[in-house]
């Protein structure tokens, strides 16, 4: 595994727009970019009015934003360890009008902001590391390095954290790869009840890459393994569903018909 270079990478960013364009992102050239998995993420939420939300590990704000589009009347904490990510998850906020309800932290969640008390929070959203720290090949870009691996908070403490923060009752939600979700589950065993399971399938006739997982706080409610959606048609497209997810902004239904 080779070391991972502490030195600053150059300052360059791209600025895209997510949801038909009613979000303004700005992001890295380098390092971790903003795919489809906070999108995903965002949508699979539903809030209340007055309700409090905590992205865990938000990155430059994505789904947090995204989050802030579709429902205006809740108000979305971020918490992000790498300091030139805040920043442009800042610029972000400015540029998308929604400092009023929206903002980001620098911490990490051994010491996490004092700002952030324990049990104030209605949800938690996450789009975790999906590799330990001994899987594959870590990137020398450290941004993508830390976004991508368990470098130095494993998972096991990346929902401790999660679980402090909500309330009781509290509803949680991870977006993580399929082949690990087993991990996932055993972690939430006796923390977690109340969950639904949505595979996100790549098309028909493959097998899931990333799973949606959301339980509540304290429940003892069992779990339901649910249809879940694919992703693209055969010739490569996004289906119908996906379309209306990614480019008009709409939910992502994660109850039982």
């Amino acid at each position: 595994m080779q070391e991972q270079s502490e030195k600053p990478q150059e300052n360059t960013f791209t600025q895209d727009l997510l949801l038909g364009g009613r979000v303004a992102l700005r992001q890295p050239t380098q390092g971790y970019r903003a795919a489809i998995d906070p999108l995903l993420l965002a949508a699979s939420v539903h809030a209340e009015p007055g309700e409090t939300i905590l992205d865990v590990g938000a990155g430059v704000g994505a789904a947090g934003l995204c989050l802030a589009s579709r429902i205006p009347y809740c108000r979305i904490m971020g918490i992000e360890r790498q300091k030139d990510l805040v920043r442009l998850a800042n610029d972000n906020i400015t540029l998308n009008n929604v400092r009023d309800r929206v903002e980001i932290l620098h911490g990490d969640l051994q010491s996490p902001p004092p700002r952030l008390a324990a049990g104030s929070y209605s949800q938690v959203i996450s789009n975790p590391p999906y590799f330990e720290n001994t899987q594959g090949r870590v990137s020398t870009v450290v941004a993508k390095g830390l976004s991508n691996h368990e470098i130095d908070c494993d998972m096991e403490s990346w929902l401790k954290f999660s679980l402090l923060m909500l309330k009781p009752s509290g509803k949680i939600t991870f977006i993580y790869r399929a082949d690990m979700v087993d991990k996932l589950l055993s972690l939430f065993y006796g923390k977690v009840g109340g969950i639904n399971l949505f595979p996100l399938w790549p098309m028909d006739g493959q097998i899931a890459k990333r799973v949606i997982v959301q339980g509540i706080k304290g429940s003892k409610g069992g779990l339901n393994l649910l249809p879940g959606m694919n992703l693209h048609n055969e010739d490569g497209s996004f289906t119908q569903a996906t379309d209306a997810i990614l480019k008009h902004g709409q939910a992502l239904h994660l109850e039982l018909a």
